[in-house]
């Protein structure tokens, strides 16, 4: 089976692009596509889901695909829920501050503590960088994502969206 990165369009509105990795189960090119929803102002912060799809280039979202190899059948999808329900997701990152009156990101939750004007903060932590830096590192790692075209591989294809 594939699996692909894959990513919507980019003149939908919004400041950025969603990533996430889809795994195509079906000779139609349905399947499977594993993300983190949600936003880094809610309590909660992102929470990994896993939705089947119609193959993501049907989808008037859909931008771009890249292939990152193959996974075994057999380990799709059991193996990669226990998998990545291990990577954190990005937390809450952002509060209300109500000496600007502005939601902005902050240095602690708890004391809620935000970074002074001007000076250095965190990078912000939202989809594509789980899913760049944390859930395809993490497939990778354990085998669940094999680099190549899959040729002898009765797998399914992977794509990041």
């Amino acid at each position: 089976m594939g699996v692909e990165q894959i990513r919507p369009h980019p003149d939908l509105p919004g400041p950025r692009f969603h990533t996430a990795v889809f795994v195509q189960t079906g000779p139609n090119g349905n399947g499977i596509i594993h993300e983190a929803t949600g936003d880094v102002t809610s309590s909660e912060g992102m929470q990994y889901t896993r939705t089947p799809s119609k193959a993501p280039e049907l989808s008037p979202e859909f931008h771009a695909s890249e292939k990152l190899g193959v996974t075994e059948a057999c380990r799709h999808p059991s193996e990669w829920q226990r998998g990545l329900d291990t990577v954190p997701t990005p937390p809450q990152q952002k509060a209300f501050n109500i000496k600007t009156m502005k939601t902005e990101p902050f240095k602690t939750k708890d004391p809620l503590t935000f970074y002074e004007p001007g000076g250095p903060r965190r990078p912000i932590m939202k989809c594509t960088e789980w899913t760049l830096e944390r859930v395809i590192p993490a497939l990778k790692a354990n085998g669940l994502i094999i680099e190549g075209d899959g040729a002898l591989w009765n797998g399914l294809k992977l794509e990041p969206y």
